[in-house]
This record gives structure tokens, sequence and C-alpha cells, in this order.
């Protein structure tokens, strides 16, 4: 029994200690940098009062359609999707949003984008830029190098666009 015990053992450890020496060899991989994925001008609905929840004030705001372009993508926002808010007790907002880009060769994709709003304080430093987190879900195929990637978002808005709108600026990580 032990020496069945003892070969386990020796074989369990052995590829820890192969990829342990491996891990050591290796160049330490370069820093990240991010390149543009596409910009989006994404119009919103009118604000739909939830009310107190035990987490916060809540509020949905319908994403009723825009349009995003990139380097190597570029289409539509279908008009079905929402941004799901809840106001903190510390003056921020977090925010989920949900909904879906159509490409211009027709391909749908999820994208679930989180982050968190913070309003400026008269007389405080201003907040930080607003960042996200899109995470995307595509199909099999063109596009599914979406759902291996990290990607960052920034959230802004034009003056240009007279609707109610934000625009999101996607980068992915390399």
């Amino acid at each position: 029994m032990r020496l069945i015990l003892a070969a386990v053992a020796a074989a369990i450890a052995t590829p820890a200690i192969a990829i342990t020496a491996a891990a050591q060899e290796a160049p330490a991989p370069p820093e990240p940098g991010l390149e543009l994925l596409y910009r989006s001008v994404v119009t919103l609905g009118e604000v739909i009062p939830v009310g107190e929840t035990p987490r916060g004030m809540r509020r949905i705001i319908p994403i009723t359609g825009g349009t995003f372009e990139g380097p190597d993508m570029r289409g539509e926002i279908l008009p079905m999707g929402w941004d799901w808010q809840l106001d903190r007790s510390d003056g921020c907002s977090d925010i989920v949003a949900d909904y879906f880009l159509r490409t211009d060769d027709g391909v749908i994709i999820n994208v679930v984008n989180t982050g968190t709003l913070c309003m400026p304080v008269p007389g405080e430093a201003p907040p930080p830029p607003v960042r996200t987190s899109p995470a995307f879900e595509a199909p099999l195929g063109e596009y599914q190098w979406l759902t291996r990637g990290a990607f960052v978002g920034t959230l802004g808005f034009d003056p240009a666009v007279s609707e109610p709108h934000v625009v999101i600026t996607v980068y992915r990580a390399n």
C-alpha cells in the first residue's frame, strides 16, 4: 500500500515541478496596452424609477438604439437593452448595462457593461473618469475572440448628439 501511495504522490508532484520549472524559465509577460475596439453612441429612453430597495435607490434606463464603429467591427445597437442603476449611499451609482450589438455583417453580440459613476461634489476634487468593464458573448465564428479578451470602456457624452445618449468607447487589452 505504501508503494502505491508513493507512486501516486510522485505522479501528482511531477507535473507541478515541471510547471514550476517552466514558469521560472519563461520571460515575464509584457505590460498590457490598450487598442481601440470601437466607439459607440448609445441612445437612451426615459428613466423608469424602480424605487428604494434594501441596497439603495434603483432605476432602469432603456437602451433604444445607436451605432458603434471601430477599426475591425461596426454596426448598430439594437433597441432592446437596459441600464440597471443603483444609487449608493456614498453618492455614486453602480451601473450594469445589458444590450446587443448587430455587426454590419449580421452577427448579434451580447454586451454586459458594468461600472461606477460618481457625480462631482462642489468644493471637492473631481471624481475619477468613468471606467467600465464590458464582457461580450458572441456566437462561435468570426467574433468569438470577444469572449476570451479583457476590455476597458470609457463613458462620456457627445454635445453634438441632441437626444439622450451616452458615448461608450471600448478598448481591448493586448
